[in-house]
């Protein structure tokens, strides 16, 4: 059994299930492959503990470097990869000029396929080992994203955008065929290996009453799926949402009454919600996908944190690229502290440097209803992890030499971290 058993030694982080991060200085973690192939847990801990449980494991030393979880972007558009960093004036113009001309390049296969490779290439780059990803409204798009998944052996989820009404030619598809569609592309590709598949309504607006049901009854047939979705994420989107539903409480009672909210079920940005909106997320296991470089690029305005706490919202971080502007881990842990300073005057909420990497590691698990599989590093779970070199750039080394805890190391990281942080990334 050793021979499929491999052990790293390096300072290690991890997290229990409630988001305690447990940190060695000297760290082992141990790994085994099962009969299925995949890459799990063993054991992890103080070096001297575990190697002596373990002591025919062969052991990689990496001394001065961190082992953590591989981070978890819950919502991020994959076709979007091209389109960071365009100038717009809000969400609407921005989709409008230049994501729909983006997207609709995906009906080429050799399209998808390129950008999918690019796409994941980048992920692996940034140390992100999961996301919950939108393609567009193609079904080429989703085979390209799925069968490079497939290749590199990742735990992926993801799914065709639906959109039949409120879109341009090229993106948006026709009702019954999209359904039909999307039902192929659950049996082709919902767990196989580690992937999932995620029934995708890209926001209200663009979908009809008839695409809304049709996804509904598609989400209770296939009750292991994810569904994927935006809602309240800017002003202007919310009023329009009042204007096509105007019976609605609000912009999420709209899935709410299609039978959209559940467990698995994303969405991402969440700002604009009430109270009553966020009891309604907790009630029906309802995840946000928190964006934070997305929501200031395109001045959206600011995630409630302290309104998720208070009502026990599932929440974890996103990139939403191409709104994101970076694929970086980093970069979205410090936007999304920035806005938990935004907020802090009014509730007294901090967000601790180990809360936000528990929100883009174990806690974005849970919210995508993966706890216990991924994300943490506890024995049992999945082995997707990274190994950081916090000695990457000058600055780096500098400001991490002088931590004098774990929460100023990890704060170092945040602030100062990038792409070049990332030295190596192990998935399962």
């Amino acid at each position: 059994m050793t021979e499929s058993m491999q052990a790293w030694r390096a300072q290690l982080l991890r997290f229990d299930s409630d988001g305690r991060p447990a940190y060695d200085s000297d760290g082992l973690l141990v790994t085994r492959r099962d009969a299925d192939g995949v890459r799990r847990v063993v054991d992890a801990g103080a070096h001297a503990a575990v190697a002596a449980r373990h002591p025919a494991v062969p052991v990689e030393s990496l001394p001065g470097r961190l082992i953590a979880p591989g981070f978890i972007d819950m919502h991020v558009h994959y076709p979007q990869t091209d389109i960071i960093g365009s100038p717009a004036d809000g969400l609407l113009p921005w989709l409008e000029n230049y994501t729909f001309p983006a997207e609709s390049r995906f009906a080429d296969p050799a399209h998808a396929a390129e950008v999918a490779r690019f796409f994941f290439d980048e992920l692996a780059r940034n140390g992100v080992t999961t996301a919950l990803a939108f393609a567009t409204s193609h079904p080429a798009s989703v085979d390209a994203f799925f069968t490079e998944a497939e290749r590199r052996g990742l735990r992926m989820m993801g799914g065709k955008v639906l959109q039949d009404r409120h879109s341009p030619d090229g993106v948006r598809d026709q009702t019954e065929q999209s359904l039909l569609d999307t039902e192929a592309l659950i049996a082709r590709w919902h767990g196989r290996g580690r992937l999932g598949y995620a029934i995708t309504p890209r926001f209200a607006p663009s979908c009809s009453d008839a695409q809304m049901h049709g996804a509904a009854e598609l989400a209770r047939r296939h009750p292991t799926t994810w569904i994927q979705s935006h809602v309240a994420e800017n002003k202007d989107e919310v009023r329009w949402v009042r204007e096509l539903y105007p019976e609605a409480r609000s912009y999420l009672d709209v899935y709410q009454r299609f039978g959209l909210l559940r467990e698995r079920a994303v969405y991402a940005h969440c700002i604009h919600l009430d109270a009553a909106d966020r009891q309604l997320m907790h009630d029906t296991g309802t995840a946000a996908a928190v964006s934070p470089t997305s929501n200031l690029f395109l001045g959206s305005g600011f995630f409630d944190y302290a309104g998720a706490a208070r009502h026990g919202m599932l929440h974890g971080l996103a990139s939403d690229v191409g709104g994101g502007t970076s694929f970086s881990p980093f970069h979205t842990m410090l936007a999304a502290y920035f806005v938990g300073r935004e907020g802090r005057s009014k509730t007294g909420l901090s967000l601790a440097p180990s809360q936000l990497w528990w929100q883009h590691t174990g806690g974005a698990a849970r919210a995508l209803g993966l706890g216990g599989v991924i994300g943490t590093l506890q024995r049992g779970t999945e082995a997707d992890f990274v190994v950081l070199n916090p000695q990457a750039t000058p600055l780096l080394a500098r400001k991490t030499a002088r931590a004098g805890s774990l929460e100023e190391l990890l704060f170092a990281l945040i602030v100062l971290g990038d792409d070049r942080l990332i030295e190596l990334v192990v998935t399962a």
